[in-house]
């Protein structure tokens, strides 16, 4: 005699190995940074402001960065330079939201930041009498100044 699988075992049996084989959960971290990059693009279309970190005053670019980590529960550093120094690099084929984009401009290496937000595209607080907009790496101002992409390191 034979034994065949009964198609309710069948089933429950595909059902748990293709559950193995899942995508795995995100890391807490992960899950904060997908946060602050979700918050950081509420605050499109607000004012540009020096020294800003607030929808009600605007923001200037590292503004936008703490204050939207600070949303997703994380005090992080407030300067360019210092979220600079409180991350690390990482290459850009492993971006992932939440994650820092550094820019050179005027010369200035890291002197711009904006956050991550998937599909080439972030969020970033440009200079004085413009908004928090969405920019994009295909474009090629972006890509020529990009100084380096760089995670987090929370302790």
């Amino acid at each position: 005699m034979t034994l065949r699988p009964r198609p309710a075992v069948a089933a429950l049996a595909l059902l748990v190995l293709t559950g193995c084989a899942s995508a795995p959960r995100p890391t807490e971290f992960e899950a904060i940074a997908e946060r602050a990059a979700r918050y950081a693009l509420e605050m499109e279309g607000k004012p540009y402001r020096y020294g800003g970190s607030s929808p009600r005053q605007g923001f200037d670019c590292s503004g936008l960065v703490h204050y939207s980590y600070a949303r997703a529960g994380v005090n992080i550093a407030r300067t360019t330079d210092a979220l600079y120094r409180s991350s690390r690099r990482i290459p850009t084929a492993h971006l992932r939201p939440g994650d820092l984009l550094f820019f050179n401009q005027e010369g200035k290496r890291a002197s711009h930041v904006g956050i991550y937000l998937g599909g080439k595209r972030f969020v970033h607080a440009p200079s004085g009498g413009k908004r928090v907009t969405v920019g994009s790496l295909s474009q090629p101002y972006w890509r020529q100044h990009l100084e380096s992409a760089r995670r987090l390191v929370l302790n």
